[in-house]
């Protein structure tokens, strides 16, 4: 992991959405070196389902060594900002680096995305970003630090990062637009930078997102807070930069990133907004993954009937719906649970567990080798319901000449 230097000893950073996950974890970093931290947040009250508040993150940062303000803060609420950012200026002398990292996310297409939705992700990512940046520049001029750093993604104009949540897509987008606006406007004065992760980050959100057997395709919010650190210790000309965090920190020398994994070892889940690496796999099917799938859908079928065994029953215990759109549209089922298991046509006898959704193309490929199926989940081409852990067992269990990687 990437090493405290003490640079930030002294600074005020005000933070959004700083109660928990990400945001939480660059406070508690930032407060080793003996940093001023504004907990800007709403969570004032413990939430049922969501841990931390602004007060009990407060209480980490004092015993990791840093001063914490906390203020109840919803970035929408142009008020409550200023109110934080004057309390910030009068408690610490000013504010020397802006973190936006309070998001909202709903990943629903156009039709099911309801207007209450849409001006809540527009509301707090855009628009919060922009405000809170307003009120923060004046007093970031005065510093020598001067650092805005944004949670936002790479601008990345390909239509399958819009297709299927347009409105989250276009307030994320909103963040780096910001940021590629506001590090020209403000060059020699203040760095304006992106942070963005490789891979998804296990936080509450993700949790309540995918479910708990998302987690181990997760790495920890140390990660974030380490690349973060990273940036904003560096001079204001560092500036106009939309970075990932594994690059930025293999750049840093870190070479080992399983330290961040949740579950070392364990293949990790892409995040949104960054396109597949144009590497080729081998299909173990024999056939190079480039080259035209030999199977259709009912033959892949009867491939993986042919692999199952008892011993894959007694481990894996699920059902699974696989619902095919497209040219060769219908219902299969995969009974793991009962029995020697077996795979058919139509529905199962019993409830599925899981309920997977895709074209009949992209099945092929995906089980052929040619579609990695992290990338076809993130760009909503498979879709997924149901029991999470038992996906995450069709990766472990199904073993033979077919190339099966599932996604959790």
């Amino acid at each position: 992991m990437l090493q405290n230097t003490g640079k930030l000893a002294g600074c005020t950073l005000f933070i959004t959405g700083a109660s928990r996950g990400i945001g939480k974890a660059i406070a508690l970093k930032a407060a080793k070196d003996g940093a001023n931290i504004v907990i800007a947040a709403k969570t004032a009250e413990p939430h049922p389902k969501l841990p931390g508040t602004i007060y009990t993150t407060a209480n980490e940062v004092e015993a990791a060594g840093g001063k914490a303000l906390p203020c109840i803060v919803d970035v929408r609420d142009e008020k409550q900002i200023s109110d934080a950012v004057e309390k910030a200026v009068k408690t610490f002398g000013g504010i020397d680096i802006l973190v936006n990292n309070a998001s909202a996310i709903s990943l629903t297409n156009t039709t099911d995305s309801t207007m209450k939705k849409v001006d809540l992700m527009m509301g707090i990512n855009t628009r919060g970003t922009y405000l809170t940046s307003k009120l923060c520049i004046p007093y970031l001029k005065k510093s020598k630090f001067a650092h805005i750093l944004n949670l936002s993604p790479p601008l990345n104009l390909n239509p399958v990062w819009f297709k299927d949540h347009c409105a989250y897509t276009m307030a994320k987008y909103g963040m780096s637009m910001c940021v590629l606006g506001m590090a020209e406007e403000f060059k020699g004065e203040i760095a304006v930078n992106a942070l963005w992760p490789k891979t998804v980050i296990h936080t509450a959100a993700t949790d309540m997102l995918g479910g708990s057997g998302m987690q181990a395709q997760c790495r920890t919010t140390d990660i974030m807070a380490d690349a973060a650190y990273s940036i904003l210790t560096k001079p204001k000309d560092f500036t106009g930069n939309f970075l990932i965090d594994e690059e930025l920190l293999k750049q840093e020398g870190i070479k080992d990133l399983e330290v961040y994994a949740v579950s070392p070892g364990h293949p990790l889940l892409p995040d949104f907004f960054l396109d597949e690496s144009p590497d080729v796999a081998t299909s173990k099917f024999g056939e190079h993954a480039s080259a035209k799938p030999r199977s259709k859908v009912g033959e892949t079928f009867k491939t993986i009937q042919r692999l199952i065994t008892e011993d894959t029953v007694k481990s894996t215990q699920g059902v699974y719906q696989f619902v095919i759109s497209g040219a060769e549209e219908g219902k299969w089922f995969m009974d793991l649970k009962n029995e020697k298991g077996k795979i058919g046509e139509g529905e199962p006898a019993i409830k599925a567990d899981v309920v997977m959704s895709m074209d009949s193309e992209d099945f092929v490929k995906i089980f052929t080798g040619k579609m990695k199926p992290t990338m076809a989940f993130m760009s909503g081409k498979l879709k997924i319901k149901g029991d999470m852990g038992l996906a995450a067992d069709l990766e472990s269990e199904i073993d033979g000449g077919i190339f099966l990687v599932w996604l959790f």
